[in-house]
């Protein structure tokens, strides 16, 4: 019963992992934009050649 009251320690570790995990996602996301506006330029680039 005590160990609810007590909050949970994230000791150094636990943040390295938090940072880790921040900067890789940051990375994800920046590739997926990078993707996304490629698919759109070349799907526009597409439209414009039937065109």
């Amino acid at each position: 019963m005590a160990d609810k009251d007590t909050p949970k320690k994230h000791g150094k570790s636990g943040d390295a992992r938090e940072e880790r995990l921040k900067a890789a996602l940051k990375a994800n996301m920046a590739r997926r934009k990078a993707q996304a506006k490629a698919r759109a330029a070349s799907d526009d680039k597409a439209d414009k050649d039937k065109g």
